[in-house]
């Protein structure tokens, strides 16, 4: 399956590039990085010490024309891009790009009408299981357990919560058969008075250059639940997008998630 990388210089992006490589079931089609990028020409495996005979490119048309796939772990302004450029050249589009709002999410499922699109806050294998334990405790422990959901990542990250948190957050809501957007706290400072009966509160920590902790507490009276993840490095993410990918291949149009993916 040939698969081609957007952003494909970026810690992520060499990532995925390095696991692509590293697929038997896979081919790598090349990449592309912003046409103001000082990479643009260079071997895709410059910087992971390898030479794949593929230059960095800055038309995604042009790898979307030649690739059955494409993965984006990029920014909601591009991703849109490309899942309109997925759509006209009938690629397979793969997206762990986090911050999406409602109207970035309505594109990529405009998309999905007309070719397979797998989106994922995060494409952990370890996550999506950590996702689907927080849905059966949240359905098992009444509201006098509160939830709270702590994410850390490295200091460079843009958006908070993290997609994963909110994804965690969804998940707890949806084993209480509530709306996530009725119920959450994302931020708490100064007199903020008693804590609401069934608030799911976040906590969003920055430093260092940790990859990603999320920790989901389900606190009670005299007792506390903690389930969490920790990653050590990205490559699990970008294992588990080019799992995905070749899942995709031969499955109808439509918006996939990892569930789906894991066959859970």
């Amino acid at each position: 399956m040939k698969i081609g990388i957007v952003g494909c210089m970026g810690r992520m992006g060499q990532m995925l590039v390095s696991a692509v490589l590293a697929d038997s079931g896979a081919q790598l089609s090349g990449g592309t990085e912003r046409a103001e990028s000082s990479a643009i020409g260079q071997d895709l495996g410059k910087a992971l010490g390898q030479v794949t005979g593929l230059t960095v490119s800055a038309d995604p048309h042009a790898l979307f024309e030649t690739s059955d796939a494409i993965i984006d772990f990029t920014s909601p302004a591009a991703t849109r891009m490309h899942a309109e450029l997925a759509a006209k050249t009938n690629t397979i589009l793969v997206v762990g790009t986090t911050g999406l709002s409602q109207d970035d999410e309505t594109v990529l499922m405009q998309a999905a009408l007309t070719v397979p699109v797998v989106y994922a806050p995060n494409f952990s294998v370890g996550v999506v299981l950590l996702t689907a334990l927080v849905e059966r405790a949240a359905a098992a422990l009444d509201n006098s357990y509160d939830i709270e959901i702590v994410e850390m990542h490295h200091r460079h990250k843009v958006d908070a919560p993290s997609g994963t948190a909110l994804a965690l957050g969804k998940a707890a809501a949806k084993g209480r058969h509530i709306a996530l957007d009725q119920v959450w706290q994302k931020s708490r400072d100064g007199h903020t008075g008693p804590r609401r009966r069934g608030e799911i509160g976040f906590a969003a920590l920055r430093g260092g250059d940790v990859v990603g902790d999320h920790t989901v507490i389900f606190a009670g009276d005299g007792e506390r639940i903690e389930i969490a993840h920790k990653a050590s490095n990205r490559m699990g993410f970008a294992a588990g997008a080019v799992r995905a990918a070749l899942w995709s291949q031969d499955r109808l149009p439509g918006l996939y998630t990892m569930v789906d993916v894991l066959g859970l």
